[in-house]
């Protein structure tokens, strides 16, 4: 308990702090001195619920990937289960850019297993990407979307196309992805 607040910190109530942060100014000004004050706490509390910054921004990764509403596995096709899994995907980096783009930058902070990528794994083998593609065909998904977002999130997508409404560029890629895909596996 700090002697500050008069109440115990959560690692909920950090994790929330740190998207705040974050939001605002960037992964790159995150401190442990600057997250303390936030919470009205002494920096070294911090320590009893994560080892450093890093864990800060897995933790809060984390936090945000559980957030995601995913396509559950109830029979749609699969065409639309990708579909809605790239818009879940997508509303982490408009929801929370620099964390996005920090996280895209730094792969090794989010575990690759569960979650989004056990429904990505799933939503691809019911399109019938054989098993031993999945690996490289996620792969090749996800950094062509990422690649996509980098491109809206930073302005680079706007000044290509001043013209154009970023959804429908997004709903126009994923279009292209699931007639690709469509094509390769039927």
């Amino acid at each position: 308990m700090s002697a500050r607040r008069g109440q115990p910190l959560t690692i909920q109530e950090i994790y929330a702090a740190v998207l705040r942060l974050v939001d605002e100014g960037g992964v790159e000004n995150l401190s442990m001195r600057k997250l303390a004050a936030e919470l009205d706490v002494n920096p070294m509390s911090l320590y009893h619920h994560v080892e450093n910054k890093d864990a800060l921004l897995r933790g809060a990764c984390t936090a945000v990937a559980l957030g995601l509403r995913l396509p559950p596995d109830d029979g749609t096709p699969w065409q639309e289960q990708l579909r809605a899994l790239a818009h879940a995907y997508r509303s982490i980096a408009l929801s929370h850019p620099a964390l996005w783009s920090y996280v895209n930058a730094h792969p090794g902070l989010v575990e690759q297993e569960g979650g989004m990528w056990e429904v990505f794994n799933r939503v691809l083998a019911a399109a019938g990407v054989p098993a031993g593609e999945l690996v490289r065909v996620r792969t090749v998904l996800y950094t062509f979307v990422s690649g996509l977002l980098t491109a809206e999130t930073s302005g680079l997508l706007a000044g290509l196309d001043p013209d154009g409404d970023a959804e429908t560029t997004f709903d126009a890629a994923v279009d292209l992805i699931l007639d690709a895909l469509g094509s390769r596996v039927t």
